[in-house]
């Protein structure tokens, strides 16, 4: 079986900062890292491998130091990896995205026939949760999003069972091979590297393609050319204000909190539907 996933480097968003001039994502202010989504995404190719054998590779797009997140997910148990990387790629929204990683794919399955490819549900530094889906669109193969537990791989009958959160519950899946699976970060907890994935990892070196290593590609639909997506401004969200405290004797208390309580009893009242 060979398991293709798509990682991403994205800023440590718990550190990021927003400048406050320009409204944009300061991506100097803090480290990259592995998007978290796409680290769980790997660790769960890893563990259908130990059950059916096969290949793991991983695909990535981003500058020459994004090799890190490739090595790192060498690291997680990857076999092997591939970067794209070209000024042709540079502001990339999520609809050129999805086409420059759909032509590597392509590649990639000539080389080897992918079976199955995983992303992580979204970046953290983007959080659209469309590069997935889009990526599916183009290589025509059935997308299943917020994956969080894959209980059969039958390579036979070629299906895989999937269950699938949902805002209300979740929903078990049974879907065709080739497919592409975004998951959630509860569908594993990442195991501790042992020593011969990391050795592997700092030796290591991907392969790295530019735009004029594929063939048949449209430039008009890469980079800032193929992004129609335009962002409009970025704050900080304002800081939830604090609580009220109550002082005085009970039942001034009891008073006070009743009156604050109607002022708000909008909230309490059942929305009925139209």
């Amino acid at each position: 079986m060979h398991i293709v996933v798509c990682v991403k480097q994205v800023p440590d968003t718990k550190i990021i900062k927003i400048n406050p001039k320009t409204n944009t994502l300061d991506r100097r202010s803090a480290p990259a890292i592995l998007n978290p989504y796409d680290a769980h995404a790997v660790q769960e190719a890893v563990k259908i491998r130990k059950l059916t054998g096969g290949t793991i590779s991983v695909l990535s797009m981003g500058p020459p130091q994004a090799t890190a997140v490739i090595k790192r997910s060498i690291e997680i148990g990857a076999d092997r990896g591939y970067l794209i990387s070209d000024r042709a790629f540079a502001g990339a929204d999520t609809l050129a995205t999805s086409y420059a990683l759909s032509k590597a794919l392509e590649k990639i399955s000539k080389e080897q026939p992918i079976d199955l490819v995983i992303c992580g549900k979204h970046a953290i530094d983007g959080d659209t949760g469309q590069v997935g889906p889009g990526i599916a669109r183009r290589l025509d193969i059935p997308p299943v999003t917020n994956v969080i537990d894959v209980p059969e791989v039958n390579l036979k009958e070629k299906t895989i069972l999937l269950k699938r959160k949902q805002t209300s519950g979740h929903e078990l899946i049974q879907a065709q091979l080739p497919c592409l699976l975004t998951v959630e970060k509860e569908i594993n907890e990442i195991e501790y590297s042992p020593l011969p994935n990391m050795i592997k990892a700092a030796r290591y070196e991907p392969v790295i393609w530019a735009v004029s290593d594929f063939e048949n590609v449209d430039r008009t639909q890469l980079g800032l050319k193929g992004s129609p997506t335009i962002v409009g401004k970025m704050f900080s969200p304002p800081k939830p204000e604090g609580g009220k405290r109550l002082e005085g004797a009970s039942d001034e208390q009891v008073s006070e909190l009743i009156a604050l309580l109607m002022e708000k009893k909008e909230l309490f009242i059942p929305k009925t539907a139209n």
